[in-house]
């Protein structure tokens, strides 16, 4: 009996924590609802019997893992029922939803609400939920669309005849994208849910936060959603806010929906399989996007949100950082010897290690004497330099002596207490208390545009990174603490660390320019970068580069990221490839993570399989935390330093391939990174692969993720594959499945994909050498001997080249033996004095006979020819022409 007695606490104990692991089910639940379609009636901790058939829930154990034990009955008394007919609107229609019953989950439920659908564009639906009869916060992030006629949509949206069911349809194929029964709608002051089913499991999304897989696990995973200053651990809500996910569908199609809501929230992901969304504020804004394949899902979301900025071709290269020099002397020591390695190297990071004391917009005139002179030697040398930038503001410095504060106080710049008047006051780096810009307020950006211009003529940078921005302050809500109220303390606080709103940071009762904390505290580093952005580009006068730690919907048009303070482990190397691919999904293309790891001590064989992955990052920065050894690329001796040379002039070389992806990117909207699903969406295989990742649709990287590993298990989907280090084909038998493939310590396996051209161009130790080299042409044919690329080229950093026409485009196509190319624009004079001096094809079926380039015969020791199909071309020819080379 007693044993009895302790199994049901420990059932109990299990339940309040989300399920049970090897609970035997109970006899037949009540209601017969499918324990995968279970929606959490008790989504906070402490379920019990009791308190959920209190709720008019129905409990019942189960031995499925996380599967909720109090959940909504089939005959659920909550919920909404449509009232009347749809009203048409001129951009859709708009219906009006009341609460059924009195009953309450949360307290203060508003009825009516309002569901409006307006048809975008053919292949974007807005649809939103909000309060008639009143204003509540707006993510102010505008998205508009002309506006189409239903016909005219790829999309169909209706009620279902019972009017219980509100479905949106693919109409090519009749997919049911998105299902919401209206009893699983709530729309409470402080609780706002939704769930719907989706078409299958393979869904893609959702952060930030460190997940484990690219592809999700939908056993009743929650994940919350609200920014916060932590090193990544599993499950934990992360820096920055995207609420937005890509579903591939049964045959393939795919579609991507974002919810535009900024408060606290989190999304459950479900067996059924379906997705139950629950926010604290604001309104249920979706909108869904109808690809039908990933990269059409991406261009649709940034044209939306914001195409991602064009990054300076500087910006590419390969950066290092450390908090922790300390001091000038190290920090030389390591240019030092990095150039004695000659290792590919364009852009310095300075940590707050630079600072007086952590002060923003101050430098160290002891340990960093000589700095400005230090970083006008590095820009005579062709290197970048970018400072890091806190955005907390020291208050107790001596009246008088510290400019940004005083500035700061004169306009009324920070973010303020519940009373809207005294500045909220918290603790961070610089010594004594600190008060936190509200870069939602038109003054701040003026305050800070001011600062930014004026640190110019201190330090001669040419970006900032902003850092801490979630906003980050070390205690548990501002002095003296957070009041017992509803906004501080809300009836349902979801699934995010130490279940807090003001855990590491401000207080939600705090005041911004844009209203409560509450609603805006995630939008805090989203509001930090555009202004960033301008006054880099108005302090440099080229094109900017900023860094953010904290991001939103939205933040790739003006920003890159990284994926925060990573460990040394193994762990994290594999899940940063997770990391990458998402945040390409997220339009924010420019992402890397550390490389080597930021916390821990890292390891000769982890940071050498890290230098090779990270090579391939788009965005490539090696840095780690203060206390912790050097782990910069030439601190390990000869061999690592040979090593990470080579895997970096690899990148230096392709350059203009990722620099025309980044084109394309801006342009149009598309991934720089992506998975092999994304270009193999029909191959099921391919949905849950997240240990290697494409470079666009052509190179294939196949990092090493494990300790001690020799060898890559390597999936080559269906299409025709080139060693990147030999020109040899792949065999054919490796097609559609695994093969092992040799990776010794110095090399990371890398593939070409045919039917695609690389540009590519001689490495150097910088951009700025590299820029002056001759190209060259990667002409991977497939299997009918055709192959397809383009090369988008300018000045590297001047602003808006695109808009103003200063650059040069060419497409190049390979047929029937004849490479051909387009110069799309030749707007760029810059380029008139660089050449091709080389064109590689693999592939070939037959030796040519002979070659002619414009129409005259290449001499017989300019080609050399292997029998695996590979053929050399030695030429010497101008970029701006058009190239054309036949083969006989």
């Amino acid at each position: 009996m007693a044993r009895m007695r302790s199994l049901c606490f420990l059932a109990v104990v299990l339940a309040a924590l989300g399920g049970c692991l090897g609970e035997e089910q109970d006899a037949q639940c009540p209601g017969g609802i499918a324990v995968q379609k279970r929606i959490d009636c008790h989504p906070q901790p402490g379920a019990s019997k009791e308190a959920c058939e209190a709720r008019g829930c129905t409990w019942c154990s189960s031995d499925v893992r996380n599967a909720p034990w109090c959940f909504f009955p089939e005959n659920s008394p909550y919920g909404y029922a449509r009232s009347g007919n749809a009203v048409q609107t001129d951009k859709g229609w708009r219906v009006t939803l009341n609460k059924r019953q009195a009953l309450s989950l949360f307290g203060n439920d508003i009825s009516p609400v309002v569901l409006e659908v307006e048809f975008q564009t053919k292949d974007r639906l807005r649809f939103r939920l909000y309060d008639p009869n009143a204003q509540r916060f707006e993510v102010p992030l505008k998205i508009d669309g002309p506006g189409v006629t239903a016909e005219e949509a790829n999309y169909e949206v209706e009620f279902s005849d019972d009017s219980t069911h509100f479905t949106i349809k693919r109409k090519s194929t009749g997919t049911v994208l998105w299902d919401s029964p209206l009893v699983d709608l709530f729309f409470s002051n402080q609780f706002l849910q939704i769930t719907t089913t989706v078409p299958s499991t393979s869904v893609y999304g959702f952060g930030e936060h460190e997940h484990p897989t690219f592809k999700h696990n939908m056993d009743f995973v929650t994940y919350g959603m609200y920014s916060r200053d932590q090193a990544p651990t599993s499950f934990a809500n992360l820096y920055g806010v995207h609420p937005f996910y890509m579903c591939v569908e049964p045959d393939a199609n795919a579609h991507g929906v974002l919810l535009l809501n900024s408060n606290a929230q989190d999304v459950t992901l479900s067996p059924n399989p379906s997705l139950t969304f629950r926010t604290i504020g604001g309104i249920l804004d979706f909108y869904l996007f109808m690809g039908p394949t990933p990269e059409n899902v991406v261009q649709q979301y940034t044209e939306a949100i914001g195409r991602p900025h064009m990054p300076a071709y500087w910006a590419l290269g390969f950066q290092l950082s450390r908090w922790g020099y300390n001091s000038l002397d190290v920090l030389k020591e390591t240019v030092d010897r990095m150039k004695r390695y000659d290792i590919p190297y364009d852009v310095q990071h300075y940590d707050i290690d630079y600072m007086e004391r952590r002060l923003d917009f101050t430098y160290d005139k002891v340990n960093f004497a000589g700095l400005p002179e230090f970083i006008k030697e590095m820009k005579k040398n062709g290197k970048h330099n970018i400072v890091i930038l806190d955005p907390f503001i020291a208050k107790d410095e001596e009246p008088g002596t510290y400019r940004p504060y005083e500035l700061g106080q004169e306009m009324g710049v920070w973010v303020n207490n519940s009373d809207g008047v005294t500045p909220a006051v918290g603790q961070a780096w610089p010594p004594g208390d600190c008060v936190f810009p509200d870069y939602t307020n038109p003054r701040t950006v003026e305050w800070w545009t001011q600062l930014c211009l004026e640190f110019k003529d201190v330090l001669d940078y040419d970006g900032i990174w902003i850092d801490m921005n979630e906003p980050s302050n070390f205690m548990r809500g501002q002095i003296p603490g957070c009041a017992d109220t509803e906004i501080n303390y809300p009836p349902y606080t979801p699934s995010i660390s130490d279940r807090s709103l003001a855990e590491k940071t401000l207080c939600p009762d705090s005041k911004t320019y844009l209203g409560d904390h509450y609603n805006t505290h995630s939008l805090f580093g989203w509001s930090q970068t555009e202004p960033t952005f301008n006054a880099v580009k108005q302090a440099t006068g080229k094109r900017p580069f900023v860094l953010s730690r904290s991001t939103f919907v939205g933040s790739g048009k003006h920003s890159a990221h990284w994926l925060g303070d990573n460990f040394s482990l193994w762990k994290d190397l594999r899940r940063s490839v997770v990391g990458i691919m998402e945040f390409n999904l997220f339009g924010i293309p420019f992402i890397g993570a550390d490389i080597c790891g930021f916390n821990y001590n890292t390891t000769y064989e982890l940071c050498l399989r890290w230098m090779q992955l990270g090579s391939f990052y788009p965005f490539s920065r090696n840095h780690n935390a203060e206390g912790n050894m050097e782990q910069d690329p030439a601190v390990f001796g000869d061999e690592f330093a040979k090593i990470s040379r080579a895997t970096l002039r690899i990148r230096y070389s392709l350059l203009p391939y990722l620099y025309t992806l980044f084109y394309e990117s801006h342009v149009h909207g598309g991934t720089v990174v992506r998975s092999l699903m994304h270009e193999f969406t029909s191959d099921l295989e391919t949905h849950g692969i997240d240990t290697a990742f494409l470079w666009g649709s052509a190179f294939m990287i196949a990092p090493v993720l494990e300790e001690g590993a020799r060898t890559v298990d390597v999936y080559f989907p269906e299409a025709q594959w080139f060693d990147y280090y030999t020109g040899l084909k792949v065999p054919s038998s490796w097609k559609k499945s695994y093969a092992t493939v040799s990776a010794p310590l110095n090399k990371i396996p890398l593939y070409i994909r045919g039917g695609y051209i690389l540009p590519q161009q001689a490495p150097a130790t910088t951009t700025s050498e590299s820029r002056l080299n001759p190209f060259a042409l990667l002409i991977a044919l497939d299997e009918q001997g055709e192959a397809s690329g383009s090369l988008f080229w300018d000045d590297g950093d001047s602003i808006d080249t695109i808009e103003n026409e200063n650059y040069f485009l060419a497409k190049y196509t390979f047929s029937k033996g004849t490479l051909k190319t387009e110069i799309v624009k030749d707007g760029y004079r810059g380029a008139d004095t660089l050449k091709y001096n080389k064109i590689t094809i693999l592939g070939l079926k037959l030796r040519p006979q002979a070659v002619s380039l414009n129409g005259k015969s290449i001499r017989g020791d300019a080609v050399s020819y292997e029998m695996s199909g590979k053929l050399v071309l030695r030429i010497s020819a101008p970029l701006t022409k058009e190239l054309n080379i036949k083969f006989y």
